[in-house]
């Protein structure tokens, strides 16, 4: 297996800078891995493609406005992305600008003071504040949008999910932008169950894959958590013959990754509350014990994204797909349509 198998050739005119409006009017690719078929609806019409008994399992995080603008004390800008809480005070982060080493401190406008007290591979360092940063966010935070989306967000709110509720990650579960109210309603109406999880989304949004070989790639840990609620639901619908399906890659590796901790084999085995760090690095090959069906927007090249993808419903299937995303005119990534992968 080679990384660059999973290259494809992407013109930028494919990718979304804007989301549509309503959330749910994106376009929306089925993939039926049991007869091979592929047809083209939309997202609204999800509630008609999936079948009573099923159950959705989402992820409640909600992305904090973690950019920010600083400057060290000669006057040079810094520009730090918050990326994970290590305690009251301080953070990891990926920070940009010049001689930016341990020691340094980074003056905020309007803000506590800052000081990188550690430095990690390539652009991460840790940086603790004087004080607890949170509630400085509304005047010193950005919405930390994807370095492929180039026009300003007038809402900051069409980059969170509906059902976001937990402060965490640096970037936003995207498979779940395309859920509105009115759909859920009608989801919850043809008794096709809804359940939450949490995976607060870091620091491997942002790293490619740059090994030749895939396996040697370093993915870095992320918190999420099941609890004994949903637990309890998934357990029930797989007994009951219901099918799991996860919205988002992010949902996809929390599942399985309490799926290996429960030591899931059969239907019938229970799945046990998580609350951990994963670094569960998803490909071709990897046997899924909880996932039966998948909703996912459509992925960067070479990312672990589409290897995971790949590794569900096979990378020829996947690519092909790709091929027929834009032959069809379908926006791709963060804010472009998505695939429903049955």
């Amino acid at each position: 297996m080679k990384t660059v198998e999973f290259n494809y050739d992407l013109p930028d005119e494919f990718i979304a800078q804007t989301p549509v409006e309503p959330r749910d009017h994106s376009c929306l690719m089925v993939i039926d891995r049991k007869n091979n078929s592929l047809t083209h609806r939309m997202f609204f019409q999800l509630d008609e493609i999936l079948k009573p008994g099923d159950l959705l399992v989402m992820n409640q995080t909600r992305v904090i406005p973690a950019r920010i603008i600083g400057r060290k004390k000669t006057g040079g800008r810094v520009e730090i992305l918050l990326l994970r809480k290590q305690d009251a005070k301080t953070w990891l982060a990926l920070v940009g600008g010049k001689g930016l080493k341990k020691g340094i401190s980074i003056l905020l406008e309007n803000g506590p003071g800052c000081e990188i007290v550690d430095e990690l591979e390539g652009s991460q360092r840790v940086i603790r504040f004087s004080e607890i940063v949170e509630p400085f966010f509304p005047v010193i935070g950005h919405t930390p949008l994807p370095p492929y989306i180039h026009e300003d967000l007038t809402d900051p709110e069409r980059y969170q999910t509906i059902y976001a509720r937990i402060p965490g990650s640096a970037a936003a579960p995207t498979a779940g932008l395309h859920f509105t109210e009115d759909l859920i309603s009608r989801l919850v109406k043809r008794q096709i169950g809804i359940c939450y999880v949490t995976l607060h989304v870091g620091l491997d949004t942002f790293a490619p894959v740059t090994e030749d070989d895939p396996q040697e790639h370093a993915i870095h840990s992320e918190w999420c958590e099941i609890s004994r609620d949903t637990c309890e639901m998934i357990n029930r619908t797989r007994k009951e013959g219901g099918r799991i399906i996860a919205v988002g890659t992010t949902s996809v590796r929390t599942l399985e990754s309490a799926a290996i901790r429960s030591g899931i084999i059969g239907r019938n085995d229970d799945l046990l509350p998580y609350s951990s760090d994963t670094d569960l690095f998803i490909l071709p090959g990897f046997q899924f014990k909880i996932v039966d069906a998948m909703v996912t927007n459509f992925h960067l090249p070479k990312s672990t994204l589409i290897m995971l993808v790949s590794a569900f419903a096979g990378k020829e299937t996947i690519f092909n797909a790709y091929e027929i995303a834009k032959k069809e005119r379908y926006r791709f990534f963060s804010f472009g349509d998505a695939m429903v992968i049955l």
